[in-house]
């Protein structure tokens, strides 16, 4: 890769959804990067990587702003779009909470697409969310966050739908209830961030 993006020839024909299943189905681990920026992106596919990621942190910080879901959704879809054309790479983007209900959620997910994203991650926190590794986070009722995913379900074309839940601290049993209730309202991956405390306990037991 050593031309500027306007390059025709550089341009993947396959849309960004569809590249990203098929590094998923392949046996091992995908390595997946964060890319705040263009720059970052384009280093990230120099030194070999097949993926990337736009943290919501991340972008946050580049903006000198704290991790609580105070960016803009345009914000957002305009890092994506320069993160995806300059590295031609799939593009992992966290949407937080969708930036509001089922609407926000569709509309956020039709323009991502556009933009040139893989996935979308969205959460299952309250506004004003947090970072994923503080604590004392609030969860909205899993149905709530179910109607997001199906909303994403049904806005997508090939945009893959990650759907995470903060309810570790709440036990793995919740995390699971929640994670099952997430597929079938069509998320195509689920996580649940650590729970802080315990990853604190874990180390200093």
């Amino acid at each position: 890769m050593t031309g500027p993006w306007l390059s025709a020839d550089e341009r993947p024909q396959e849309p960004a959804g569809r590249r990203l299943r098929e590094l998923i189905r392949r046996p091992g681990i995908i390595r997946v990067p964060g890319a705040h920026d263009a720059l970052s992106a384009r280093l990230a596919r120099r030194a070999g990587f097949e993926c990337l990621y736009l943290s919501g942190a991340a972008l946050s910080a580049s903006m000198a702003l704290p991790d609580l879901g105070i960016i803009a959704p345009d914000e957002l879809v305009h890092a994506s779009r320069m993160i995806a054309r300059a590295a031609h790479l799939p593009l992992i983007v966290d949407g937080d909470t969708g930036y509001g209900e089922a609407l926000n959620v569709m509309r956020l997910v039709a323009e991502l697409e556009q933009a040139g994203a893989a996935a979308v991650q969205l959460e299952d926190q309250q506004l004003p969310k947090k970072c994923g590794h503080l604590n004392d986070k609030r969860l909205v009722p899993a149905e709530e966050m179910a109607r997001k995913v199906d909303a994403a379900r049904r806005a997508r074309t090939d945009l893959v739908i990650v759907a995470r839940t903060d309810a570790a601290a709440s036990g793995l049993d919740e995390a699971i209830r929640r994670a099952r209730l997430y597929v079938e309202a069509g998320a195509d991956v689920v996580l649940d961030s650590p729970d802080p405390r315990a990853a604190f306990d874990a180390l200093f037991r």
